[in-house]
């Protein structure tokens, strides 16, 4: 099986022979395509001038060029840029653009349809930081220990070709390049495959909000890729809604495509569509997943997660057979949130707003999706945040105690593991990886990794100086942060220190606590396989939830947390409990039906438990009855 996606620009290897290679820029004339033919130290390179058509496309079709050449264009001004819609640039986003045959590939996943977004239970990873190794190759190795854990499915950071050896990869410049630090094409296509056949579905991160600050060409030679009128942190905004635009959006419309049909991927997270400016009748947003669904997603299972800030609801609905119109599901920073404060008692910057009743707002995220549904944010001055969730299915909402974000965002990119109390972190993955909920995990959160994942990247000398001195003075607003000489200790982000010291230690898995940990994590996730997943097909709207404060004179302070979801279409409800406050709690209700986890918790009665402090109790119920 050979797939390659088929788009109108970029360097397309011909079946006749040659390559045709297309360039938007509608204000530059002449460009010039320069080309290295592979084996360039016997054959030199040559000049082909390009013509511009009525569309503003600059194309040639170079008949001895094939796979492997490499090549750039050539402004009038001098400048050398590579193609943005390059498949591949092997020494990086200043360097050439490689031709690459996409269809030369031999896959082997041929009957690979995907996994209902019911059986989803992510594992975010970091390629360069996922193994020692940091490449596409060695993450392939590492398959087969996380579908044995319980996982279904990979989400991985961003790909995007970045400037340097180095990145999270939010600083991307090239869409369709996979960073050759990972690996070339075709081992990214060998990972997705060996995914495939251990039935893992693969997700990607793109970033459709920016650009990179380093290696992006675009501004030097086709200003129209930007409109001005939009202003966003990272300069004018992509022109998703000015003149021109029509070719904008089709470049990441056909980037969408281009990852789901040439990589044969299973969907995308979106990152941080909140900060996507545009006010044209249809959204980008909308318009990439409704492509994707009216493509690929036609014969196999294909999702798009998003992460909005806004909370907007909007962006998640359900048709009237319960099929997501734009997006599978968001990102639940709100639970997130809650658990922190719960689990951490840390309430600096945003977890502020969910410090008055941790436990009550996290039961609120299990319920009800998000926490904030219009309702004014004390961290953002009183401005009000979210639409109502109280419609949308569990499913729509993944849900974690971890991502890259929450960690490395931290001065220090500690994990909840180094902050939190273990007792309260247990009842929080129990609440978590058990609810219908589609649950995330950050690699090595299944064995409480020791090792950060701190904030690091390998810019040019003067970005560099400046982002090393930004992200001190970021923290400078913590009182933990007011002295130069307590900022100095911050990790230099642009260090290769700072992003070895962020490897993950798989030998860790086999040593206690760590080993704990992961018999934790993977029972938890072996119950869910078994008890839950098989009645979340049809679970639609909102569960509810109470906390309760006095139990048989037990202080319990509100901590004794209850959550009900009514499931499928048989009418079964799922009920969980749990114990965020007294070091024992007598009396306690039993939630009905049928036991199917339980810790720190014994019977004291035929219809009352005995919980100590973290302690949880979840049940599913054949007939709904809260």
């Amino acid at each position: 099986m050979k797939r390659e996606h088929a788009m109108p620009f970029g360097a397309t290897v011909l079946a006749e022979g040659g390559v045709a290679f297309r360039l938007w820029a509608p204000s530059m004339s002449p460009v010039v395509l320069e080309r290295e033919p592979h084996g360039s130290d016997v054959v030199p390179a040559t000049a082909h001038a390009m013509t511009l058509g009525a569309d503003g496309f600059h194309s040639i079709t170079v008949l001895e060029a094939r796979a492997g050449d490499q090549y750039r264009f050539r402004m009038p001004n001098g400048l050398r840029a590579p193609d943005p819609a390059s498949r591949y640039n092997p020494d990086d986003v200043h360097g050439a653009s490689q031709v690459i045959d996409a269809g030369a590939y031999d896959w082997h996943d041929d009957a690979w349809r995907g996994r209902p977004w019911s059986e989803a239970v992510i594992y975010e990873l970091h390629i360069g930081t996922f193994t020692p190794e940091g490449t596409f190759t060695a993450a392939t190795a590492r398959l087969a220990a996380l579908a044995e854990l319980g996982v279904t499915t990979i989400e991985v950071m961003p790909l995007a070709d970045f400037p340097g050896l180095r990145n999270w990869g939010y600083d991307g410049v090239l869409q369709y390049a996979p960073d050759a630090s990972y690996g070339t094409p075709d081992a990214l296509k060998a990972f997705v495959d060996a995914a495939h056949g251990l039935g893992l579905m693969v997700l990607i991160d793109v970033v459709y909000n920016h650009f990179g600050p380093e290696g992006n060409y675009l501004h030097a030679y086709c200003p129209q890729f930007f409109n001005p009128l939009h202003q966003t942190p990272w300069g004018s905004a992509i022109n998703y809604d000015g003149e021109a635009s029509r070719t904008v959006r089709d470049f990441f419309v056909h980037n969408a495509l281009y990852w789901v049909e040439e990589y044969h991927l299973d969907g995308l997270r979106m990152d941080a569509i909140h900060a996507i400016r545009d006010d044209s009748p249809q959204h980008i947003v909308r318009e990439v997943t409704e492509t994707l669904r009216a493509g690929p997603g036609r014969t196999r299972h294909i999702h798009v997660v998003l992460e909005n800030e806004l909370n907007e609801s909007s962006f998640l609905e359900r048709d009237a057979d319960g099929k997501p119109r734009d997006g599978t599901a968001q990102w639940n920073d709100d639970l997130h949130h809650a658990a922190h404060v719960l689990t951490t008692g840390e309430t600096d910057g945003y977890y502020g707003d969910y410090a008055d009743a941790p436990v009550s707002q996290f039961g609120r995220a299990l319920a009800e999706g998000f926490v904030y549904q219009g309702q004014p944010s004390p961290y953002r001055e009183g401005e009000t945040r979210g639409e109502s969730s109280m419609h949308l299915p569990s499913a729509a909402f993944v849900s974690f105690l971890q991502t890259h974000d929450q960690i490395g965002n931290r001065a220090f990119g500690d994990r909840i593991h180094a902050l939190g109390d273990p007792v309260l972190l247990r009842a929080a993955y129990a609440c978590v990886l058990l609810s219908p909920h589609v649950p995330m995990l950050f690699m090595g959160e299944e064995y409480a990794a020791s090792t950060p994942f701190q904030y690091f990247c390998d810019f040019g000398p003067e970005l560099a100086e400046a982002v090393s001195k930004g992200r001190r003075e970021e923290f400078g607003r913590f009182a933990t942060f007011a002295t130069d000489e307590a900022r100095a200790r911050i990790p230099d982000p642009n260090a290769e220190s700072t992003f070895l010291g962020s490897k993950l230690r798989w030998e860790e898995r086999a040593t206690e606590p760590h080993a704990q940990w992961l018999r934790l994590i993977g029972e938890l996730l072996a119950v869910r396989q078994r008890a839950v997943v098989p009645h979340l097909m049809g679970q639609r709207g909102a569960g509810s939830f109470s906390c309760e404060r006095e139990v048989e004179g037990n202080r319990a302070g509100g901590n004794i947390l209850r959550v009900v979801w009514r499931l499928d279409a048989s009418a079964s409800s799922l009920h969980m409990l749990a114990n965020f406050g007294a070091p024992t709690a007598e009396g306690i209700a039993k939630p009905p039906g049928q036991t199917i986890y339980t810790s720190a918790a014994e019977p004291t009665g035929d219809a009352t438990l005995r919980l100590a402090r973290g302690g949880v109790c979840v049940t599913f119920q054949e007939s709904f009855n809260v």
